[in-house]
This record gives structure tokens, C-alpha cells and sequence, in this order.
């Protein structure tokens, strides 16, 4: 069954629940695993987690915020993901983003439009001999 306003499916989300014997404990795992289902964490997710868990939304939604991995707005099909951290941003990570941005015709931290592209700046990715580093889809570039 589909929730018409987010367009997701329940049953999914049950089945991820009961993946995880509807252990509290694994709330981290179930969200990342609605996240890579639905590409974000939709409202309707969250709730139906809590009511399945007999916790309260607001700690569902605090685990969902507390972790910049999980977004709650929509996210676009293919990730992009520029490093700026200290050895990326002297490298020129900067006018990358940039760059990007311009083609893409979206800001760090947006979707493209038409759903395609979510462009993000992240802090480090551990590979700083290689930079700058781009992830694309969670492929590393450099």
C-alpha cells in the first residue's frame, strides 16, 4: 500500500522494521535502510518506525537528525559529493563546487530541478593523498 502525500511504501517500511526484529537498538540500521530505499526519510516513515517501536517520533526524528547521512527532504537519484576539507579545499575543492554548481545549476546542499543530482560539500572522506575528492554515487574521484 502507498501513502499518496510522500509516495512510499508502508509495506517497505514494514519490512525493514521486522528485518531488524523491531529493535530499538538498530534504529540507526533501519533508517539508513529507508533512506537507501526511499532516497531520504519521509515523514511517514518516521512515524510508522515509532508506532512500530513504541517510542516516541520525537527520538526517531532526533537519531534522523543528529546523523548528517540522513536527510529529510528528497534527495536526487545520483549523489555528488565534494571533499573540502583541509587537503581537498587547498587543492582547489573550492572552485570545483563551484564549478559544479554552475553546470548543474544548483547550490551545495540542493537537488537538481529535475530530481537527477543532489550536490553536497562534505568535511573529509579519508582519502587526502587523492584530492580533491569527489564522490559520485559513492565512487571516489580524484
Amino acid at each position: 500500500m502507498k501513502n499518496e502525500q510522500e509516495d512510499i511504501n508502508i509495506a517497505a517500511v514494514d519490512s525493514i522494521i521486522e528485518r531488524h526484529n523491531s529493535d530499538v537498538e538498530l534504529l540507526v540500521s533501519m533508517l539508513q535502510d529507508v533512506q537507501a530505499e526511499c532516497k531520504y526519510l519521509p515523514a511517514d516513515a518516521l512515524r510508522r518506525i515509532a508506532e512500530r517501536l513504541q517510542i516516541p517520533l520525537i527520538q526517531v526524528y532526533s537519531v534522523a537528525t543528529f546523523f548528517k547521512a540522513f536527510s529529510l527532504v528528497p534527495r536526487g537519484r545520483h549523489s555528488i559529493q565534494v571533499c573540502v576539507g583541509t587537503a581537498c579545499h587547498v587543492r582547489g575543492a573550492k572552485a570545483i563546487v563551484e564549478e559544479i554548481e554552475r553546470n548543474l545549476n544548483v547550490k551545495a546542499g540542493g537537488t537538481t530541478d529535475d530530481g537527477e543530482y543532489t550536490l553536497e560539500t562534505v568535511n573529509c572522506v579519508g582519502a587526502c593523498a587523492l584530492g580533491p575528492i569527489i564522490l559520485i554515487d559513492d565512487e571516489y574521484h580524484g
